[in-house]
Formats: structure tokens, C-alpha cells, sequence
């Protein structure tokens, strides 16, 4: 009870330290430049990184386990490629979306049984499953692909506008990825299940909790939402190209860490995920005010993530230190 009112602490602390960076990240932003702050502004960071939102849900069920998934990029990619191919061929987009999906969610759980059962670093089967998957983008197409169906179309262009202000369709579909993720880790049996192996898989074992099925489980969540993702991305772009993204898995990383998940596991929300990502696309949008080179961007992120590990480390020992002494 004592180690879980500890993590509690920790995720609570977290959080609300990354909900005031943005915070200030935003202020800062609206008070040096005009027309910063506009509610147009504000929609446009979920515009923007819908895709990157469900991908970084996906990956913070995995790193609450204390694994880690690099392969969610290739596996967008892949969506994106082979999406346009089968539309291209004329297969309907209500087939073309379900399949995809399902072979996002069959990679990740074969990827997950694989580091369970043979006791496989997560690092390495999920480095093969990314180069397995990048490779198929290159067999289909070495070039994009454009998407001409009728509902992608829609999807791209259809938006709720608030004024002069719009959001898109597609954006609800990451909101309800993170509401939905949001209850299962907070309110279902297998949600408490997933923080339980993070905090101690041995420990689970003994508790008599399913550590096979969980662990299996969220790599086939994290697959899902990168493919889920990955027709997100399609709607945003209309297209498919195989070196898509290249890299994006870190930047999901960076957005679940900002965000105040552990990558020790047992510690995180989905919340402080959709933060880390808002945090990420409020750099962009100032890097892009300044008018400066894009790899500030980089720079930046790389800054912050030093300051929250350094801060979460502090925070786990101060923990520690008041559970000794009490």
C-alpha cells in the first residue's frame, strides 16, 4: 500500500508539472508574438499531432509495463503505404481500415508474445519488427502513392470550425483514443493489471495476476494505435510513402516521458502523454514563429527530457527517503 500511495505521489507531481509547462510554454508564446494566442492556435496543436497522440497512448501502455516498443513508426508507415495501395487497387476504404488495423494489432501482439514467452529484450524484437515492417513499406512502393477515395477525402477535409478556428474529424478520433485508454488504466481490472507488472513483475506473478496476458496485451495496443495512427496520418496527408516518419517512435517516447510516465514502469498517464505531445507541437509552433531551423525543435525536446528524468529521479528518491524515515 505504501509503494502504491508512493507512485500515486510521483504520477500526480508529474503531471501536474508537465500541465504547467504547457501552461507556460503557451503563455510564453502569446505574450512575444501576435496572434499567438487564438483559440486557432490552440485547435491547430491537435491538428497537427492527432497521429502522434494515439501513437504515444499506444506506447504508454508498453512503458508502464517497463518495456518498450520501437517500432510504431514503421507500423504507421507501413499503414500508410499499404492503405494507398489497396485503395489505388479499388479494395473500399471500410475493408482497407479494418485490415490494417488488425495487422497493427497481430504484429504487436506476436512481438509481445515472443519477449514473454522466450524472455526476449523488448529493444531488440521490437528493432526487428521495425526494420521487418519498414522493409515491407519498400516492397509495395519506393514511391508515395497519393489517396484519391472519396472518404479519405472527406475525412481530410472535414472539420467542426469554431469561428475562424476549425478542428478536424480525425482529431476526435484521438481524443477518444485517449478518453477510452484513460479509463481502462484507471477504472478496469486489466488497467491496474498493467501498472502492477510495471511496478514489480515479480510481484504480479505472486499476487496471481495474468503478467502473460498483460504483457502481451499492451504490445498489441501499442501496435493498434500505431495503425490506427497510421490511417489518421492518411487522412492527413493522402498518401503513402515508405520513409515516412522516420523517427517518430522517439519523438512517442519523449511525449509519454514529458509527460511524466517512467520508463522503469508502474508510473504515467495517458493524460500527461497528450500533454508531453501538446508540449512538443507548442516548441514547434514557437520554433516556427522564430523562424528557425526545424531542428530546434530536437534541440529542445532533448533539454526537456534531461530536466523530467533528472525531476522524476528526485522525486522517486525524496519518496523513498520519507518511506525510510517513516
Amino acid at each position: 500500500m505504501e509503494k502504491t500511495r508512493r507512485r500515486g505521489g510521483i504520477k500526480n507531481v508529474s503531471l501536474f508539472i508537465t500541465v504547467i509547462l504547457f501552461v507556460g510554454l503557451f503563455a510564453a508564446g502569446s505574450a512575444k508574438y501576435d496572434r499567438f494566442l487564438s483559440l486557432s492556435t490552440f485547435l491547430n496543436l491537435f491538428n497537427d499531432n492527432a497521429y502522434l497522440i494515439i501513437v504515444s497512448v499506444g506506447i504508454t501502455f508498453v512503458l508502464l509495463t517497463g518495456g518498450i516498443d520501437i517500432s510504431v513508426a514503421s507500423t504507421l508507415a507501413f499503414t500508410c503505404v499499404f492503405s494507398a495501395f489497396l485503395l489505388r487497387l479499388g479494395v473500399p476504404a471500410f475493408v482497407v481500415i479494418p485490415l490494417v488495423l488488425l495487422i497493427g494489432l497481430g504484429i504487436g501482439a506476436l512481438m509481445g508474445f515472443l519477449i514473454h514467452s522466450y524472455d526476449l529484450q523488448p529493444f531488440i524484437v521490437t528493432l526487428a519488427g521495425q526494420f521487418f515492417m519498414r522493409g515491407l513499406c519498400a516492397v509495395i512502393s519506393t514511391e508515395s502513392i497519393p489517396i484519391s477515395d472519396s472518404f479519405y477525402k472527406s475525412m481530410a477535409l472535414g472539420k467542426v470550425a469554431f469561428g475562424k478556428a476549425k478542428l478536424y474529424y480525425y482529431v476526435f478520433i484521438a481524443l477518444a483514443v485517449v478518453a477510452l485508454a484513460y479509463y481502462v488504466l484507471k477504472y478496469t481490472k486489466f488497467g491496474r493489471g498493467v501498472y502492477a507488472v510495471g511496478g514489480g513483475e515479480q510481484s504480479a506473478v505472486l499476487m496471481g495476476l495474468p503478467v502473460a496476458r498483460t504483457k502481451i496485451s499492451v504490445y498489441a495496443i501499442s501496435g493498434f494505435c500505431a495503425a490506427l495512427a497510421g490511417v489518421v496520418f492518411s487522412f492527413y496527408t493522402l498518401a503513402g510513402y515508405s520513409l515516412q516518419n522516420m523517427g517518430l517512435e522517439l519523438d512517442a517516447i519523449s511525449s509519454a516521458v514529458i509527460g511524466g510516465t517512467l520508463l522503469t514502469g508502474g508510473v504515467g498517464t495517458v493524460i500527461g502523454t497528450m500533454f508531453g505531445v501538446l508540449i512538443q507541437g507548442v516548441i514547434q509552433t514557437i520554433v516556427t514563429y522564430q523562424n528557425l531551423n526545424t531542428w530546434w525543435t530536437k534541440v529542445t525536446i532533448a533539454a526537456l527530457l534531461c530536466v523530467f528524468i533528472v525531476i522524476q529521479r528526485i522525486i522517486a528518491i525524496r519518496a523513498e527517503k520519507l518511506k525510510n524515515k517513516g
